[in-house]
């Protein structure tokens, strides 16, 4: 569990499980992180018992800062100590030429956001003069037992930064006297000023990019342009009305049909992205490729559409038209309701039959038979079916089939209303 504070200046995390089975670095800079401790640490015993201590757990919660980390490290007689162990912050200067390099690279950035420090980083870094790993004694130890040295409890504490660095290497950064966003910030502003020279020397050669590396460097970029203005209406998919024959497969039809209904669906996309709120607003799941028919379905195709559609919805002529008008009245809810029985919690059993009750006058109140989720009056032509929601839709008989007969009501007495007074 992480814990950003403010400034990003200090990151906490909660203690690590046991370690069992494996060693305590699986990345290159974690295990550079180690053999700075192992060849700086006078006593190898104390190397060895601080190994045995973060394995079997007695680090408590870390703290990140700049050029120090902190933890409580207990004893195997349960003594606790607190240990820091001290990493030297780079000066500005260093930042500006790490900064800079960075720039030049946005793949090395863009690794980094991907939780990986790629060797070429530490080495270019390296050739402008900055150190970023720990080197021989660049790791310094300060705890309250008393050890002028590296002790068993700092030791511990570095094989556990060990394990934190695997997960996320811009907590090295952060030792070094940057955090994550301040970083970022500071890369960000840098990287608009040679864009804005670019764009005032038109006839300048510029160097190609690798796409993979722009596209993983977005959180660098300068800020997204204001958002577009919703078009009037959807836009006409070109004509296929040519005078070549179409491929053999391809329904000019149906792919007239298909670029007019995404038209339009994209026009619907876009003014909901751009109505308030809707950053705050869950995602709707994925369609089906049977509900995606219906959709289509559901925009009026041309007969030999329609057919095609019934065959991906996996129903006939007269079950797509009953989907399509089950669509309309409540869309992806509407069409489950359609297609589902489901037995019904004997909780929400219990609250369906006492909205059912309140809804009428013991005298006034249909007879209704209940079978799963659906409520049909006896001898009428009218069917109540509860939602997963709690809404209750209106059905009603048709040429030996229920079809649906209107959108979902709160009220069960309301949803019955609509289907008609033969109920």
């Amino acid at each position: 569990m992480t814990e950003h504070h403010e400034h990003d200046e200090e990151r906490t995390f909660a203690a690590l499980a046991p370690v069992r089975g494996r060693g305590f670095a699986q990345t290159w800079w974690g295990q550079a992180w180690l053999k700075a401790l192992e060849d700086a640490a006078l006593d190898s015993e104390q190397v060895k018992a601080g190994r045995r201590l973060a394995r079997a757990g007695a680090v408590g919660g870390v703290s990140v800062r700049p050029g120090r980390v902190t933890a409580v490290v207990q004893d195997r007689d349960g003594t606790a100590h607190r240990a820091d162990v001290l990493l030297q912050e780079l000066s500005e200067d260093h930042w500006d030429r790490f900064l800079d390099m960075a720039v030049e690279r946005a793949g090395h950035i863009a690794a980094l956001l991907d939780r990986e420090m790629p060797p070429h980083l530490v080495e270019d870094a390296a050739t402008a003069g900055v150190e970023l790993l720990p080197g021989l004694g660049d790791l310094e130890a300060e705890c309250d037992c008393g050890a002028w040295d590296h002790c068993g409890h700092t030791a511990a504490l570095c094989y556990q930064v060990a394990r934190l660095l695997d997960q996320d290497p811009f907590l090295l950064l952060l030792m070094r006297g940057r955090g994550e966003r301040k970083l970022l910030d500071e890369l960000q502003v840098r990287s608009i000023a040679p864009a804005a020279a670019e764009q005032g020397a038109p006839d300048a050669v510029q160097d190609g990019l690798d796409a993979a590396e722009a596209y993983m460097a977005g959180d660098i970029l300068p800020p997204l342009p204001d958002p577009p203005q919703l078009p009037a209406e959807p836009g006409l998919p070109p004509s296929l009305d040519t005078e070549v024959p179409p491929a053999p497969g391809v329904d000019p039809v149906a792919l007239g049909f298909l670029a007019a209904r995404t038209a339009r669906e994209a026009h619907r996309m876009l003014a909901e992205a751009l109505s308030p709120g809707h950053e705050q607003q869950a995602l709707d799941d994925e369609l089906t490729l049977h509900q995606d028919a219906v959709r289509l379905a559901a925009g009026d195709p041309e007969p030999g559409v329609a057919v095609r559609l019934a065959r991906g919805s996996e129903r006939d002529r007269e079950g797509l038209a009953l989907a399509v008008r089950a669509w309309r009245y409540g869309g992806v809810a509407g069409l489950a309701v359609l297609d589902e029985e489901w037995h019904v919690p004997a909780e929400s059993l219990a609250r369906a039959r006492a909205a059912l009750h309140a809804a009428w006058d013991e005298d006034e109140r249909p007879r209704l038979r209940s079978t799963y989720n659906r409520w049909t009056v006896v001898d009428g032509t009218a069917q109540l079916r509860l939602g997963r929601d709690g809404r209750w839709w209106p059905y009603r008989r048709e040429r030996g089939r229920w079809a649906p007969a209107g959108p979902a009501a709160q009220d069960p007495a309301t949803a019955l209303a609509s289907v008609g007074a033969d109920a």
